[in-house]
C-alpha cells in the first residue's frame, strides 16, 4: 500500500528556525461573514452594514478581524496542530490591516520555540504566523504555542528553547486602522459611551450568554478549515480522558467577543492581542458568560483612543462578580478563556 495521506507534524518533527508555508489559500466573501455572525451572534456596527462602514472611512464593511484570524489560523492547523492535545496560549499579535470581502488569505509560520513535557510523551511548540493577503500585504501576526503528541515517546528530547514574548503591545506599535471618525454614529453602534467614558480597573459584566451546540461548533469549526482531531474525531476522543471532542477555542474567542458588545459596543476593533490562554476545556452543552476589565488606555489621536481589555469567559458561571482566580492565583474551574487584547474606539469630543 502506498501512502499519499499526511498524518501531520508530531512534536519531534519541529525544528526552531523552520518556515512552514501552509496550504489552501482562501478568499473570503460576504457569505463568510453572514455564516460568522450566524454562529457567533456578532452584532459590531462596523462588520454588519457597508453603510456605517464608509461613514468610518471604509470602502465597505470589512470582515470581522477574529474572522479574519480564525481563516488564518485553520490554515495553520494540517502542518502544526493536527496532533495537538490542545492549543495554550497566545501572544504578540498584531491586526495590521482590514480584511474585505474578496481577499485572499494565505499563511507562514516559523517555528520559534519547543520544550519537551515531563512526561516524555508530548510537548509544547511556540510558532509566529503571518497572513497575507493577496498583494502580499502581512494583514495580521501572531505567536501561539499548543500542546502536542510525540509520534514516538522514546525519541530523544530536543534542546529546549523557548521565546522572549512582550507581556503586552506597545501602544505606541499600535497598528493604524484607516478609520476616519468624524462622523462616527454612537446611536447605530448600540452605545453612547466612548473613549472617555472607561477608566483603568473598570469591570464590566456582559449579562448576556450563549449556550453551544454541537452543531453550531462543528460547522464554526469546519468554516475555518481547522482539522484539529481533537475537534472532530469523537472515535478517537473518546479513547482519552476526557472523553469527548474539545471545542476549538477560536470559538470561545468569538462567542465572548459577540457578548462583550453588551458594554462595549464601540469597542469593535480588535487591533492587537497582547496574551490569551484557553485554561480550562468547553463542551457542547455548556454556556457561554463573559466579563471584562479596562487594563489600560491609549489616546491614539484623530478622534480615536484604544481600550487594553482582559476579556474573561466561564461556563456555566454568570459573571456577576467577575469570576476569574483563586487565592493562590489559579484560574477558576468555570473560568475557559483568559484574553488579553487591544481595541480601537472613538472619542465622544
Amino acid at each position: 500500500m502506498t501512502l499519499k495521506s499526511d498524518p501531520g507534524n508530531f512534536f519531534e518533527d519541529f525544528v526552531v528556525g523552520d518556515e512552514l508555508i501552509h496550504a489552501t489559500p482562501r478568499t473570503v466573501t460576504e457569505a463568510d461573514a453572514a455564516m460568522y455572525t450566524g454562529l457567533t451572534g456578532a452584532r459590531f456596527a462596523l462588520y454588519s452594514a457597508d453603510t456605517f462602514a464608509q461613514d468610518c472611512g471604509l470602502p465597505s464593511a470589512p470582515i470581522d478581524p477574529l474572522l479574519a484570524f480564525h481563516v488564518v489560523f485553520g490554515k495553520t492547523v494540517p502542518d502544526i496542530s493536527l496532533n495537538a492535545v490542545a492549543n495554550l496560549g497566545y501572544a504578540d499579535g498584531r491586526f495590521l490591516a482590514p480584511v474585505f470581502p474578496g481577499d485572499t488569505l494565505r499563511a507562514v509560520s516559523e517555528v520559534i520555540g519547543v520544550k519537551e513535557n515531563s512526561n516524555g510523551k508530548t510537548g509544547v511548540v511556540w510558532v509566529r504566523t503571518r497572513g497575507y493577503n493577496q498583494e502580499n500585504d502581512e494583514v495580521l501576526s501572531y505567536v501561539r504555542w499548543v500542546m502536542v503528541n510525540k509520534k514516538d515517546p522514546s525519541h530523544p528530547a530536543p534542546t529546549t528553547v523557548v521565546p522572549e514574548l512582550p507581556q503586552a503591545v506597545d501602544p505606541r506599535e499600535l497598528p493604524d486602522r484607516g478609520l476616519d471618525l468624524s462622523e462616527y454614529n454612537f446611536v447605530l453602534a448600540g452605545s453612547p459611551f466612548g473613549f472617555e467614558d472607561y477608566e483603568i480597573g473598570e469591570k464590566i459584566d456582559h449579562v448576556d450568554a450563549f449556550t453551544v451546540e454541537e452543531a453550531e461548533h462543528q460547522i464554526a469549526t469546519r468554516l475555518y478549515q481547522n482539522t484539529a482531531k481533537v475537534h472532530f474525531n469523537q472515535f478517537a476522543q473518546a479513547q482519552t480522558p476526557r472523553g469527548k471532542r474539545l471545542i476549538y477555542g477560536g470559538v470561545v474567542i468569538s462567542l465572548a467577543r459577540s457578548i462583550a458588545f453588551n458594554g462595549l459596543a464601540n469597542a469593535a476593533e480588535i487591533i492587537a492581542i497582547n496574551a490569551g490562554q484557553h485554561v480550562n476545556p468547553l463542551g457542547s452543552g455548556d454556556t457561554v458568560f463573559a466579563w471584562s476589565e479596562v487594563l489600560d488606555k491609549a489616546d491614539l489621536g484623530d478622534g480615536l483612543g484604544a481600550l487594553r481589555l482582559r476579556l474573561v469567559a466561564t461556563k456555566n458561571t454568570p459573571c456577576t462578580d467577575f469570576p476569574h482566580k483563586d487565592a493562590d492565583g489559579k484560574h477558576l474551574p468555570d473560568v475557559i478563556l483568559d484574553f488579553d487584547y487591544w481595541a480601537a474606539i472613538p472619542k465622544r469630543g
